[in-house]
């Protein structure tokens, strides 16, 4: 391809909206362009690099046993009514109706309608197992769209379904598309973990995320070095720390003005903060958003509370709930913000967590403005509606599985996998038949990758100072021939020449004819990442050429046979991953 004849454009500034690496680079090397905030159009060489990643997902897919359809992105409300997810699901939802006031959706995910056409057109145990997958633009109405490609309104994902007979079965197709999604991020040229996670509004009893290990992502992941265990901090276990030996002193209650935070009344009465309780307040909301009760929760005073853990513990999707107006909440509960405790409280669902409860003299606010009480006790001075363990783990905490201390990295999810079991067979009547003709309920998996997500993972793993440095397998061409004088008959005839063996040998070739000052053209060839960079100059006539990895390393003088012989070796290793 001549560069010349390409629709290219690249940035020289840096977009006022972009913070992140991937973003930047995306923008500057012309390959997104932002239509309005969290939506963002393919250019040229946008699209190849997309294309190349779908292409590894549908290969890998394809060799596990997954079978491809194409669904609509627009969905029939009464799918979702009947899984039970149409309020569920929140405001992300993108909403609409037609002209005959029927409701849709724009689908942010497919499990109705997969779970739709297998519970029509399967009835046997004989037609099990199966997996379907698409490739399809993805629909979420995100509050804050940022980052890019990360989190955008509109995205493409890779969405598979899989339908089993029994928990056997099951187990090996949740198995199977761990195995492929590793080659998949693997050949993608990622560095990644596979972590637990929590399963969200996706639901189901199991999950793992496949998470792109990256200085600037958005999951927390935990992690052990003594063991295996890894997971996002949303997900992760927290050991309560041992119950306390004391024996119980009675309750007090003492004046402590103006000490409303954790650090405050920790200093005014001279305790460590492991031995005062802190308060968390929220409110719920039903399916029009309306106010519909009250939550207190209360974990240790230096630890921090885990919402998806309060969330799950309630059994409320993630949007029905939200940090409490404290004002009205005071009137409705007796709490006073700032000196909330968890004795005498009212009309709230009041959630302790199990770490509580083995403490002894804790400290705690007495729902009164300007005091606390000190020797509060579980069990004698109060009790929860909901124990469970509701805090968030925190770097150095013992190891659930091991007990070593477990360390704190970022990442980016850019696919994960889910055990459904019969959350949407069961309430759509999704069965097969055994071969004594009895019924039962369907197990599912389901499946997704974020395509245009794992593209700009691998922008922010692999990049440096000047631009994007693409692994071979996704990018948009192997090769960029960048010729000095464009108009030298020598150079482009040679440059010609090499374009034509590469291109003989499979390899996807670039030729920078433009005419433009060669300080441009490398500046260009760095910013776009092509992996190997071949210079024809003012050696041309001699046969001698430039060739430079992107990658890193020094600019060598070859001949062009041999910079042909090893950009081709190079491509063809690389590609048999």
């Amino acid at each position: 391809m001549k560069m010349s004849k390409m629709y290219f454009r690249t940035l020289r500034e840096v977009p006022a909206e972009a913070v992140l690496p991937s973003h930047i680079f995306m923008l500057r090397a012309g390959l997104i362009r932002k239509l309005v905030s969290g939506v963002y159009g393919f250019m040229p060489l946008g699209t190849r690099v997309l294309r190349k990643v779908e292409n590894i997902v549908r290969e890998e897919m394809d060799r596990a046993g997954g079978q491809e359809i194409l669904m609509s992105a627009i969905q029939p409300a009464e799918l979702w009514k009947e899984s039970g997810r149409w309020s569920a699901y929140g405001p992300e939802m993108w909403r609409l109706k037609d002209r005959n006031d029927r409701e849709f959706c724009l689908g942010p995910t497919h499990e109705e309608i997969f779970t739709d056409i297998i519970r029509n057109e399967v009835s046997s145990y004989r037609q099990l197992p199966v997996n379907l997958y698409q490739i399809q633009t993805k629909y979420r109405d995100e509050a804050r769209p940022r980052f890019g490609l990360m989190r955008s309104r509109e995205f493409i994902m890779k969405d598979a379904y899989s339908f089993d007979r029994d928990e056997e079965g099951l187990d090996l197709s949740y198995r199977n598309m761990y195995d492929t999604y590793t080659r998949i991020f693997t050949r993608c040229g990622l560095d990644f973990r596979a972590v637990e996670a929590d399963s969200g509004a996706i639901g189901g009893n199991a999950s793992h995320e496949f998470t792109a290990l990256a200085d600037n992502g958005e999951s927390r992941i935990v992690c052990c070095d003594s063991c295996d265990m890894a997971a996002t901090d949303e997900r992760a276990e927290c050991v309560d720390a041992a119950p306390s030996g004391e024996a119980e002193l009675p309750l007090e209650e003492v004046h402590t003005p103006g000490t409303k935070t954790i650090e405050e009344v920790a200093s005014f009465l001279g305790l460590p903060k492991e031995k005062t309780i802190k308060a968390l307040l929220y409110e719920t909301y039903d399916d029009d958003m309306h106010v519909n009760g009250y939550v207190a929760a209360f974990v240790r005073g230096d630890r921090e509370a885990n919402l998806i853990k309060i969330i799950n513990a309630l059994g409320i999707p993630e949007h029905a709930i939200a940090f409490a107006d404290e004002a009205k909440m005071s009137e409705a509960t007796g709490c006073v913000g700032g000196f909330t405790g968890p004795m005498g409280l009212k009309n709230c669902t009041v959630i302790v967590d199990s770490e509580l409860t083995g403490q002894k003299n804790l400290c705690a606010g007495a729902n009164r403005e300007d005091y606390h009480c000190v020797n509060v006790n579980y069990g004698r001075d109060y009790t929860g509606d909901i124990v469970t363990n509701i805090k968030l783990i925190q770097e150095g905490d013992p190891c659930p599985k091991c007990g070593a201390p477990v360390r704190f990295t970022r990442g980016i999810e850019v696919g994960q996998v889910f055990k459904l079991g019969t959350k949407y067979s069961k309430p759509m009547g999704a069965v097969y038949k055994d071969e004594n003709m009895k019924e039962h309920d369907i197990l599912m998996g389901c499946y997704g990758v974020g395509i245009s997500r794992t593209m700009a993972a691998i922008v922010e793993q692999s990049h440096d100072e000047n631009g994007i440095i693409w692994p071979v397998s996704v990018a948009p061409y192997h090769v960029i021939i960048t010729v000095v004088k464009a108009k030298d008959e020598v150079q482009s005839a040679l440059a010609e020449k090499m374009e034509q063996a590469l291109t003989e040998q499979g390899v996807e070739v670039l030729v920078d004819d433009r005419d433009e000052r060669p300080g441009v053209k490398f500046k260009d060839a760095d910013l776009i990442g092509i992996p190997v960079r071949i210079t024809v100059g003012k050696k041309a006539a001699d046969g001698i050429v430039e060739y430079k990895l992107r990658s890193g390393g020094s600019v060598e003088e070859k001949t062009a046979d041999q910079a042909v012989e090893d950009a081709a070796r190079l491509v063809r290793e690389a590609l048999s991953v």
